[in-house]
């Protein structure tokens, strides 16, 4: 009887295939371990590499849409790198790669459609510049102060900071209201007094308050008009222009003061009210 060592397999005996798994598995191991260095070394330069280019941008005074959005993009530019470069140590044929990937390609394409839609998106942004870091906008039934423009989604922050990501392929196809991008604002506000109050005194008393308020632009000139006669009021437009940074401000403390003002002359601000006539029979 012959022992299992003498014994041919395909013309190759047991323990010369046994030599060629475990060679097998020691390259294997090699390889294995090869790659977990690189990596290890691949994530320590990536972070340096983010760390200069960051330096390199700030020193550049580069726009600070842009700069976020360049961060992005090499840290998964260089991460991408880093992956083919694991994949040629482990010695995966790139042909067969660039096979593979180009048949997965298109159902990847179709996956992440909207993906790829949030990428394009974000470079029109940056190409367009509808709004910048900084910027109040309101967009997608959102609004905030933009605190990034990241590669795939713009974050903004509320005004109660909340943190919202809004996709930039939404964005850049949808209507943006910016209210940063004009120095200054108008402020607007309609005040109704009851019928039969003196509408002269009530528009002199306004245009008081107007001119007693320093923040409020001289030019544009303030209008102050009648809006409509309403169901129960005589409404009084309001129109005022001032700097963007005043304009909360101005909307708040005017609406105040126009209250107290007209309470202490004895000008009636109406509430919606119904009247009812009884016919006697």
């Amino acid at each position: 009887m012959k022992s299992w060592e003498n014994i041919e397999f395909n013309n190759t005996s047991w323990s010369e295939l046994g030599d060629q798994l475990l060679h097998a598995i020691y390259i294997l191991g090699v390889k294995l371990l090869v790659c977990i260095i690189v990596y290890i070394v691949g994530k320590k330069l990536i972070r340096y590499l983010n760390s200069f280019c960051v330096k390199l941008i700030s020193k550049r005074e580069v726009d600070q849409s842009v700069s976020t959005f360049l961060k992005s993009l090499v840290n998964i530019t260089l991460t991408a790198a880093l992956i083919v470069m694991i994949i040629n140590i482990l010695g995966i044929n790139n042909s067969s790669l660039v096979a593979l990937l180009a048949s997965a390609g298109v159902a990847i394409g179709m996956a992440l459609s909207g993906t790829l839609q949030n990428f394009a998106g974000g470079v029109m942004i940056l190409l367009f510049k509808p709004y910048r870091v900084g910027d109040y906008i309101e967009a997608q039934n959102q609004t905030g102060t933009v605190r990034e423009i990241q590669i795939f989604s713009t974050i903004l922050t509320t005004p109660d900071n909340k943190t919202i990501f809004v996709p930039n392929g939404g964005l850049s196809t949808g209507i943006i209201m910016n209210y940063s991008n004009q120095a200054n604002r108008r402020v607007e506000l309609i005040i109704g007094i009851g019928y039969g109050q003196d509408y002269d005194k009530a528009k002199r008393l306004i245009g008081r308050l107007i001119a007693d308020d320093k923040r409020i632009l001289e030019e544009p000139e303030p209008l102050i008009a009648m809006h409509k006669l309403n169901s129960s009021s005589v409404d009084i437009v309001i129109q005022a222009w001032v700097s963007k940074e005043n304009f909360n401000n101005v909307y708040f403390d005017l609406n105040e003061k126009i209250y107290k003002t007209f309470s202490e002359e004895n000008i009636e601000i109406p509430f919606p009210q119904l009247t009812v006539h009884m016919s006697e029979k």
